[in-house]
């Protein structure tokens, strides 16, 4: 095992979390001892602009602690216990194109569902690769990579394929964050609940909740057929997930539910399920990237700018769930804790009907070793289909990157199930590769007008 304190880098420092994933890591600092934080960055510019803030947060905890901003990885990653992940490539204003391109043709458009979630996913594995590469150049031989960049069930497979000896831990905050709403709903915080979930990312079912001993689905399911996945004042919930657009996300619970009351659905289902109603409601000029860049990412900023200019640190960000999981999966890494997770694994049976090497989201004992799954068993045919229709979008894709396929990447987009025709993944197909031409590896066509490209 690795031993305490760890130093650890994180990749993409200057993202608008990183604030409060280093509160997060602050308030654990028993738990998890960190003799120094390193940032990376390829953007500098706003790394610089966020850096400010991280150092306040870490100076109210610890005088101590080592802070190191970088755009250098050798800098980076030399002798690195842990390294925390959050790519986003082509950042905000290409996940504006993610979701704007398919609203123009009446198709979902999302940052990790559908074409957009696709489009991401083209922009993210080979980069996430690089990363593992540098960081096997440069860090502990016994190094970690806790990784959640989206689109995390694309980006796992990518890995899976292409580095499938990293030492890399896929994980995303989303059921942990449905979990946090189904403690809110029953009165009791999240760690006190066992969950039993079977999917793929953004892709799952919940199919037991236990409270010390005792399935509290069934109550969760008439609580749902009310109000959804939120407490009766939602403002209760969670402020980080208090934005119109998720209210509505959390809600849309119930009409999943309605139709199929067996398991309680990851949120993300609405997409894939109901996107007819999704796209109703979407407005295409204004979509959920402007949200939060008009939001999340103008408060940090305009705080960071306040505190350069009078030393005073406005309240302007938010340490929730998201932060808090990534130290626990940590912590459970560092210290072999075998802690129960939900995570990202190579499926090695779990899902028995689901094929042995399909990267799969089931709960798992997180070890210093790495992740042990819990099997799952079977699951209902419905599911099932559901799933390898899903599966198979998101492994074509991953070919197409790998192969530079245009074919594999059309297929990817005609089986996806927000998108209803060949006709549409086409057309929206081709207006992303203009728009992603800085970022896509470049997709050939092996066929021209019936002949065989050269």
């Amino acid at each position: 095992m690795l031993k305490p304190p760890f130093i650890l880098s994180i990749a993409g420092g200057g993202s608008t979390y990183t604030p409060g994933i280093v509160k997060s890591l602050m308030v654990r600092l028993s738990d998890f001892p960190l003799a120094e934080i390193r940032l990376y960055d390829i953007d500098s510019a706003r790394q610089e602009t966020i850096a400010p803030v991280v150092e306040k947060v870490i100076r109210d905890h610890s005088q101590t602690i080592k802070f190191t901003t970088t755009s250098d990885p050798e800098v980076a990653f030399s002798g690195a216990h842990f390294v925390f992940a959050q790519m986003r490539v082509g950042q905000y204003k290409m996940r504006e194109q993610d979701e704007k391109i398919p609203l123009r043709h009446g198709v979902v458009g999302q940052e990790t569902c559908g074409p957009g979630g696709l489009a991401y996913g083209l922009r993210t594995i080979l980069p996430m690769v690089e990363l593992i590469d540098l960081v096997e150049r440069y860090a502990d031989d016994k190094a970690w990579i806790v990784n959640y960049s989206n689109p995390a069930a694309i980006v796992a497979e990518g890995v899976r394929r292409l580095r499938p000896h990293a030492r890399v831990l896929n994980i995303c905050d989303m059921p942990v964050a449905a979990m946090r709403n189904m403690g809110a709903i029953l009165g009791v915080d999240r760690h006190k609940l066992e969950v039993d979930y079977f999917g793929l990312n953004h892709f799952g079912w919940f199919t037991r909740v236990m409270v010390d001993g005792e399935d509290r689905l069934p109550e969760l399911r008439r609580h749902i057929a009310k109000f959804g996945l939120l407490t009766e004042d939602a403002a209760q919930t969670d402020p980080q997930h208090s934005d119109p657009s998720w209210v509505k996300t959390w809600r849309n619970i119930k009409p999943i539910m309605d139709h199929f009351p067996d398991y309680l659905p990851n949120p993300y289902l609405q997409y894939y399920l109901m996107p007819n109603d999704i796209v109703e409601h979407q407005d295409p000029n204004y979509t959920r990237a402007n949200e939060v860049m008009n939001g999340r990412e103008k408060k940090l900023f305009a705080a960071a700018q306040e505190y350069k200019r009078t030393g005073v640190l406005p309240d302007a960000f938010h340490v929730g769930v998201h932060g808090a999981f990534i130290v626990d999966v940590a912590c459970s890494l560092a210290f072999d804790l075998r802690q129960r997770h939900l995570v990202i694994v190579e499926n090695k049976g779990a899902i028995a009907n689901l094929p042995y090497d399909a990267m799969v989201e089931v709960p798992a004992y997180i070890t210093a070793a790495g992740p042990e799954p819990v099997r799952m068993g079977a699951v209902p045919l419905f599911h099932q289909t559901l799933l390898m229709q899903q599966l198979a979008s998101e492994q074509l894709l991953v070919e197409a990157t790998i192969e530079g396929s245009y074919e594999k990447a059309l297929q990817a987009f005609t089986l996806n199930r927000t998108v209803p025709t060949m006709q549409h993944a086409r057309a929206i197909l081709d207006e992303m590769i203009d728009a992603n031409r800085d970022y896509w590896p470049a997709l050939q066509k092996a066929w021209r007008n019936g002949e065989a490209a050269q």
